[in-house]
């Protein structure tokens, strides 16, 4: 079983007015700091209006299969349209629903350094020629993640002469601290990029194209939705409205993974020190949203808050 973790912000629960199967909200997340990012403001947020919630740090494809069994609600992380062969087959038969676009404006494909771009190689297609360079490893993120399935698929393809390297599964962390070493010693290495991400400020790096036949165009552009388990919204309504309303940004989503990993702030906290000092957010994702006992919503946050 997978090991949960409560927060807890529910008053009794007389006159309530969600009904009781909707009171706790089980969050799916996947290792990846922007994700847990968001589902901290969520669950935030989600406690502010007395709900109980929980998050399970699993992989993407365990986070599939718990909204399908119903264990799981929520996942923030559905990142298209590179995780489209893991997601699509169970939003296709109904039991997972693609809710709303959380995010817009994302990235995400090969990166390299800019010492590395600045010798000439912009392209996947430049890789093969200088192997010898980059050991013939790709470094990917952890073992089951759309991104290494990408990577394994151009490898197995033998996409621009890429047949005998190697994918090196690893985690956010891992693949990071494998990136830091290779840029202080000016090595040549090629990774798993995205944004956002405080990795875009934290190296001076750049991405390749070339490989939008794998990660989608404009350099593995991407958007971002909210997914729920089949059904979700019409047996827990004020929660879905919540959830369909709730959108971030760019620059909130890179202040906030900055918080978390250059400032080493636990993630709840972080989401709540945002929050405070941007209270307008919660306007727009509180407009109809109740309590748990029917009260407006947007007033009990805010006093939450304090």
């Amino acid at each position: 079983m997978m090991a949960l973790i409560s927060v807890t912000g529910m008053s009794a629960n007389v006159m309530a007015d969600v009904p009781e199967s909707c009171q706790t909200v089980r969050f799916a997340e996947v290792g990846w700091t922007d994700i847990t990012a968001t589902t901290a403001l969520a669950r935030t947020v989600f406690a502010g209006l007395g709900y109980d919630t929980r998050s399970d740090t699993v992989s993407v494809p365990v986070a599939y299969s718990g909204l399908k069994t119903g264990d799981l609600d929520v996942f923030l992380g559905n990142w298209m349209p590179s995780m489209a062969s893991i997601s699509d087959p169970y939003i296709d038969k109904g039991q997972v629903d693609r809710l709303t676009a959380n995010l817009k404006g994302a990235k995400y494909t090969l990166a390299v350094p800019q010492y590395v771009i600045d010798a000439g190689i912009t392209s996947v297609a430049d890789l093969d020629k200088h192997r010898d360079r980059f050991d013939g490893k790709i470094y990917g993120i952890e073992a089951g993640n759309d991104g290494n399935q990408i990577i394994q698929e151009m490898i197995d393809q033998n996409f621009d002469g890429l047949g005998d390297w190697n994918l090196v599964a690893s985690s956010e962390a891992g693949m990071l601290s494998q990136v830091k070493t290779a840029t202080r010693n000016k090595e040549w290495i090629v990774f798993l990029g995205w944004a956002p991400h405080p990795m875009n400020t934290r190296f001076d790096m750049g991405y390749l194209s070339g490989a939008d036949d794998y990660f989608g165009p404009n350099y593995g552009g991407a958007t971002v939705y909210t997914n729920t388990r089949g059904g979700y919204v019409n047996e827990c309504s004020n929660a879905g409205k919540l959830l369909k309303q709730m959108t971030f940004t760019l620059p909130m989503e890179n202040e906030l993974m900055g918080d978390i990993m250059d400032e080493g702030r636990k993630p709840m906290a972080a989401a709540r020190a945002w929050l405070n000092a941007h209270p307008d957010t919660l306007e727009g994702w509180l407009k109809g949203v109740t309590t748990v006992e029917g009260q407006p919503g947007l007033q009990a946050v805010r006093a939450s808050l304090q």
